[in-house]
C-alpha cells in the first residue's frame, strides 16, 4: 500500500508540474505532502530526489525542494537545442523501435486526438508529452533520453498556449499537430528516417510561435540560429 501511495505522489507531482498546476519555482512543502498522502518524510524526500534526477525539481541545501524554474537562460537553451535533440531522437527511433512501442504510440495518439476534439487542454499536454516520451524510449539511447526528458518538461509548460487556441488560426495549427502525429506514425512504420526528421522540424515550427506568445511578456524574442531552419535561439530584447 505504501508503495502505491508513494507512486501516486510521484505521478501527481509530475502531472502538476507539466500542467502548470504547480508554478515554476514553487516551493514543495514536504510536511504538507507527507500529511496529505499519509507518508513519512523519508519517502517524500526520496520522491523529491527522483524528480530532481529527472529534471522536474530543484533541491537546494537547507532550503528544501522547489519546482524547476524557467528563466531566461533555460529558455534560451531550450529554443537553441530542442530541434536538434528531437531530430536525433527521431532518427534513432526509426532505427530501433519495437512493434510494442509503435502500438503504444498509436494508442497515445488516439487519446491525444480525443483530447483535442474535446478541447481538453490538460489532457492534450499530458498525451502530447507521452507521445514524445515514447519516441525517446524508441531511440534506446542512454545519452539522449535524459536530455529529451528535460526538454519535454519545459516544452509542456511553455506550450500551454498551443493547447488553448484563441482564434481560428490557432485551431488550425492544433489540427495540424494532430495530423503530424499521424504522419510520424506512418513514417516510423515505413522506416523512413528522412520523413521523420522533416516532420520534426515542421512540428517544431508549428508550435514555436505559440510558445513565443507565452514568453513574449518576459521581453524575449526569437531569432534564427543553428540546427536547421526551424531552430531558434532567444535573446534579450534590445
Amino acid at each position: 500500500m505504501a508503495k502505491t501511495v508513494k507512486s501516486n505522489l510521484y505521478e501527481d507531482l509530475k502531472r502538476q508540474i507539466l500542467t502548470m498546476e504547480l508554478d515554476p519555482d514553487a516551493d514543495l512543502d514536504e510536511a504538507s505532502l507527507s500529511e496529505r498522502y499519509g507518508l513519512s518524510r523519508t519517502p517524500v524526500r526520496d520522491i523529491f530526489r527522483r524528480l530532481a534526477g529527472e529534471g522536474y525539481v530543484d533541491i537546494r541545501e537547507n532550503r528544501g525542494a522547489r519546482v524547476i524554474p524557467m528563466n531566461h537562460a533555460t529558455l534560451r537553451n531550450f529554443f537553441l537545442v530542442a530541434p536538434m535533440i528531437y531530430a536525433a531522437i527521431g532518427r534513432l527511433a526509426v532505427q530501433n523501435f519495437k512493434s510494442s512501442q509503435l502500438a503504444d504510440l498509436k494508442q497515445t495518439q488516439e487519446r491525444f486526438r480525443r483530447a483535442s476534439e474535446n478541447r481538453d487542454a490538460l489532457d492534450m499536454v499530458l498525451e502530447n508529452n507521452r507521445f514524445h516520451e515514447i519516441f525517446g524510449e524508441m531511440s534506446a539511447n542512454v545519452y539522449l533520453q535524459p536530455s529529451l526528458g528535460r526538454l519535454l518538461i519545459d516544452h509542456a509548460r511553455i506550450g500551454h498556449t498551443f493547447f488553448r487556441p484563441k482564434n481560428e488560426d490557432m485551431k488550425r495549427r492544433l489540427q495540424q499537430a494532430v495530423e503530424h502525429h499521424d504522419a510520424f506514425i506512418e513514417a516510423l512504420a515505413a522506416h523512413d528516417e528522412d520523413a521523420v526528421v522533416d516532420l520534426v522540424f515542421e512540428h517544431w515550427e508549428l508550435s514555436r510561435e505559440n510558445m513565443e506568445m507565452f514568453i513574449a511578456p518576459q521581453g524575449l524574442k526569437a531569432d534564427v540560429s543553428i540546427g536547421g531552419p526551424a531552430a531558434r535561439t532567444l535573446e534579450k530584447s534590445q
